[in-house]
Parts: C-alpha cells; structure tokens; sequence
C-alpha cells in the first residue's frame, strides 16, 4: 500500500482539530498541518478545496473530509 498524502487545515483554538490529529497520530498516519489563522495561503487553498471556511479539513489524497467524520477517514485510511 502506498503513502497517503495526508493534509490537516486546522487552527491553534479548534478542538475538533485537535481530536483529528490525536486520530491521526493514534493510527499511525502522517500529516501535513495547515495552520489557517497564521497562513493566508493556506486559508484561501482550503477555501478552494471545500468551499468553506470551517476547520477541521482534512484532504486525504483527492478526497475531502470536512469536520471529525471518524467512519470517513477510517474508509479512507483503509
């Protein structure tokens, strides 16, 4: 199986963002993180992804998860 490109647009404050990265790093995944209250160009490349300006996003290769949907990444982790 190959390595998933993992990208976690989170901010400091958001607790669900923090639940995904304990999530994360309890299954082993590696992750980019995108701090989107510190970074502009990291804010407007998650607001193309998902039309949104809601943390946490998660992009797993081409698919987006928007929020902790924990059935979704598993599906996606597998």
């Amino acid at each position: 199986m190959s390595e998933r490109k993992v990208t976690v647009y989170s901010t400091p404050t958001c607790h669900w963002c923090r639940v995904v990265k304990e999530f994360l790093l309890q299954k082993g995944v590696g992750y980019t993180e995108k701090d989107v209250a510190a970074d502009a160009v990291a804010r407007d490349e998650m607001l193309r992804l998902t039309g949104r300006m809601a943390v946490p996003a998660i992009t797993i290769d081409s698919e987006v998860v928007l929020g902790f949907d924990k059935q979704r990444l598993e599906q996606l982790l597998a």
